[in-house]
């Protein structure tokens, strides 16, 4: 991070807040001329700064109505057991993230479903289900005060 300027910076917030902003706009937006611009840009994804470019989907327009975060612990520590856990979990999709975290928890995932009956039905059928897992605690989003708006750039 400290070999990052003021300009790469604001490159980076910009990409950051519409990651389909033209050259030209962004070159004007942080006050370089468009070839310069381009190079830093493609500079940035090279040394891994800019890990791609998707579009945030509306949850609510697309019928997820539920956010659920919830801790998973594990009766048992094993190191395989875990890695076995990680690698079902990344082929579900309405899991949208998971940590490894410390604490009384053993993961904490993020969880999408259309409605309380969807997400009681995957609990049951597909949470439970997992390698592992002894116990889950879910806490359901009421309202989203801030959304995720990105990495700050400090």
């Amino acid at each position: 991070m400290n070999d990052l300027d003021a300009i790469d910076r604001a490159i980076l917030a910009t990409v950051q807040q519409d990651g389909r902003i033209s050259n030209a706009r962004l070159a004007e937006r942080v006050a370089l001329s468009e070839t310069p611009c381009a190079r830093r840009l493609k500079r940035l994804e090279a040394d891994g700064y800019i890990g791609g470019y998707r579009a945030a989907l509306s949850r609510r327009a697309l019928g997820l109505g539920v956010m659920a975060f919830v801790h998973v612990r594990f009766a048992v520590h094993d190191r395989a057991l875990s890695e076995r856990f990680e690698r079902e979990i990344q082929a579900i999709p309405r899991i949208v993230s998971c940590h490894n975290i410390s604490g009384s928890a053993d993961y904490l995932l993020t969880i999408v479903a259309r409605d309380l009956d969807d997400y009681g039905t995957f609990t049951r059928d597909v949470l439970r289900a997992l390698p592992g897992v002894s116990s889950i605690e879910s806490m359901l989003s009421l309202r989203e005060v801030k959304p995720d708006a990105g990495v700050p750039l400090l």
